[in-house]
C-alpha cells in the first residue's frame, strides 16, 4: 500500500500563506487525491479534492486554497492563503475515496 507523508505545517498569522506537501511512496497516478482535515474534537472532513482534469473544493476553503499534483514526483500540494483561526486543524492527504491507511499529518495553526 503506498505510505503518505505530510509536510509543510506550522503557525501563521490569521490572513497568512502556508504550501502543504505530500510525497506518496509509490505512483498516484490513477488516483484522484485529496486533502483532508481534522480540527480539535471534529470530525475528519475533505477539504480540496484533485482527479485528472477537475478539482474541488469545500465552501469553506474555496478561492483561498488551491490543490496541485505532481504525478512524475507522486506529489501533491495545497497552497492556503488568506488563512483563518478556523483552518486550524491537522491536515492529512489521502486518495479519494481514502485508502485505509492514514499518514501522521502535519498541523496548522492560525493564530496571532
Amino acid at each position: 500500500q503506498v505510505r503518505l507523508v505530510e509536510s509543510g505545517g506550522g503557525l501563521v498569522q490569521p490572513g497568512g500563506s502556508l504550501r502543504l506537501s505530500c510525497a506518496a511512496s509509490g505512483s498516484i497516478a490513477s488516483n484522484a487525491m485529496a486533502w483532508y482535515r481534522q480540527a480539535p474534537g471534529k470530525e475528519r472532513e475533505l477539504v480540496a479534492l484533485i482527479g485528472y482534469l477537475f478539482t474541488r473544493y469545500a465552501d469553506s476553503v474555496k478561492g483561498r486554497f488551491t490543490i496541485s499534483r505532481d504525478n512524475a514526483k507522486n506529489t501533491v500540494n495545497l497552497q492556503m492563503n488568506s488563512l483563518k483561526p478556523e483552518d486550524t486543524a491537522v491536515y492529512y492527504c489521502n486518495g479519494n475515496p481514502p485508502w485505509s491507511s492514514w499518514g501522521q499529518g502535519t498541523l496548522v495553526t492560525v493564530s496571532s
